[in-house]
């Protein structure tokens, strides 16, 4: 899944740290919606909109 948001990334051409930052941002709301609703990380929910859109690409 990651590499999708790479390839994103590149398509509106931000530089590394841009795409580094808005990584991490993501999985910093991943873990606080986890802490949130005291619910175990899983990785499909987690990832599940970019997954509906590789497939439908």
């Amino acid at each position: 899944m990651t590499k999708h948001r790479g390839i994103k990334q590149r398509a509106r051409d931000a530089g590394y740290n841009p795409a580094l930052r808005q990584l991490g941002n993501r999985l910093v709301g991943i873990l606080h919606g986890c802490l949130k609703s005291r619910t175990l990380y899983d990785e499909a929910t987690a990832w599940s909109h970019h997954a509906t859109l590789v497939a439908a690409a």
